[in-house]
């Protein structure tokens, strides 16, 4: 079971920096789209910064997850021992 749940904080946390490293790139290229170099307008950049700003708080989340279930195994353990 807890096991489970740090598979699962782990691979969002995974997806979450892939995520984070895609609207990174959008976000670099600064408004200029495509391999033309034709700039699409600073207006394009806002859903690529909101797209970070989730990213990272899926990343937060994840990693939550992951801090919980260390806790709760080794609470677990304590208890065992």
């Amino acid at each position: 079971m807890i096991s489970n749940i740090l598979g699962i904080g782990i691979q969002g946390r995974q997806d979450g920096l892939q995520g984070m490293e895609s609207a990174a790139r959008k976000i670099a290229r600064g408004g200029v789209d495509g391999p033309q170099g034709s700039a699409t307008g600073a207006g394009d950049l806002i859903e690529p910064i909101i797209d970070l700003k989730l990213y990272q708080r899926s990343v937060e989340a994840s990693a939550q997850i992951v801090k919980t279930a260390d806790e709760t195994l080794g609470t677990l353990l304590d208890i065992r021992a």
